[in-house]
């Protein structure tokens, strides 16, 4: 017989850590994939493919940061892109505005209703760069209108600009 969820206050989810860290949903505090090699190689990818263009198109690349996509949801992406708005010290610890862009690294362990209902999240939230990338197949989409879209060039919006890129340069650092 399957036992219900203990429900667990927000505060109390912020007040935790987790390794790896977890996510929290309305009430219930849910593990994440852990990554393997390739899902590493990746999130290093992505990261050190948006890390070049920061200065000239005002953004910040992090890892695992903890994103607030609703008052009783926080999702942890792989990798987020946000707008850089000054020092980081003014900055809050916990992302609460919609990022630029977010990437999703499947791992073998990924069930397909939880990550559409993650990406379907950032969608509500705002976020209008939802990416997933599976490391095994090599295949790379994008989430919109709750339909993911196999794409190699895409474009994120920073502030009214539009920055165009492409997963195979990102794929090209793989390794």
């Amino acid at each position: 017989m399957a036992t219900a969820a203990q429900y667990i206050p927000v505060d109390v989810y912020l007040r935790s850590s987790f390794e790896p860290d977890a996510e929290y949903v309305d009430g219930e505090i849910q593990e994440r994939a852990v990554g393997e090699l390739d899902h590493a190689a990746w999130q290093a990818a992505i990261q050190k493919w948006f890390w070049k263009h920061e200065q000239e198109w005002g953004i910040r690349v992090l890892a695992e940061l903890r994103v607030q996509v609703s008052p009783t949801r926080f999702r942890v992406p792989d990798v987020v892109v946000l707008e850089n708005t000054g020092p980081l010290r003014d900055m809050d610890q916990i992302v609460k505005t919609a990022p630029v862009a977010v990437f999703e690294i499947l791992s073998p362990e990924d069930k397909l209703v939880r990550v559409l209902e993650k990406l379907a999240d950032y969608e509500a939230m705002g976020v209008r760069g939802i990416f997933v990338i599976n490391p095994k197949s090599g295949e790379k989409y994008q989430y919109a209108g709750g339909d993911l879209k196999h794409v190699d060039q895409a474009a994120v919006m920073v502030g009214q600009t539009g920055r165009m890129f492409r997963m195979s340069e990102i794929e090209g650092l793989v390794g």
